[in-house]
């Protein structure tokens, strides 16, 4: 049975959950680190990193089949979007509110033992630390000050561009490092 997949690019939960029963041939692309999608994801769902995903955006726009792209809460999948939609893939879906949307519904979702931060939490906890301590240490050192400015100016220009270095960098530390991303196992699986 096909179905008519909706015009816009950004779908809700509920249309998910309506094109996963209706079309088995969705595909849905969780576009979050390897840490993340091993601690919870959509069962059914590929795990391709943003970072993988855009070295391969040619070989995963050519995946005939419709594609939903998750994340934390979208901005991720936002950019893997626009890379894929810029290599020509169509049929091509943002899940709105990622993850924690899909799990606030009410979604079905696959636990890991092991349990690890989202990234935007990590960032969170990084940046505030660094702003923090620098706001302090300027009680004994004046120019410390310049150091929450500077993660102060780090947030805005990451929240202007939608893209993130601290991300970049936390997502490389162990903690947060899996098994790589077996590509071509996920490009035949897609394609199958």
């Amino acid at each position: 049975m096909t179905i008519t997949m909706p015009r816009t690019d950004i779908i809700d939960t509920p249309t998910l959950r309506e094109l996963m029963a209706a079309d088995p041939a969705i595909r849905i692309l969780d576009v979050r680190t390897g840490g993340e999608f091993e601690t919870m994801h959509i069962p059914g769902s590929y795990n391709v990193p943003l970072d993988t995903l855009n070295e391969h955006a040619r070989d995963l726009a050519d995946v005939s089949h419709p594609v939903v792209l998750v994340c934390q809460s979208g901005a991720r999948a936002t950019q893997a979007h626009g890379t894929l939609n810029g290599h020509g893939k169509e049929a091509l879906h943002i899940l709105e509110g990622g993850i924690a949307a899909w799990e606030a519904s009410g979604g079905d979702v696959t636990r890991g033992t092991t349990q690890r931060w989202a990234m935007d939490r990590q960032v969170r906890l990084v940046a505030g630390s660094i702003a923090l301590t620098g706001v302090l240490a300027s009680t004994v050192v004046p120019g410390a000050k310049w150091i929450a400015g500077g993660i102060g100016a780090g947030l805005t220009f990451s929240a202007l561009s939608n893209t993130c270095a601290m991300a970049n960098v936390l997502g490389r530390l162990p903690y947060n490092r899996t098994d790589p991303c077996d590509i071509e196992g996920v490009l035949n699986q897609l394609a199958a």
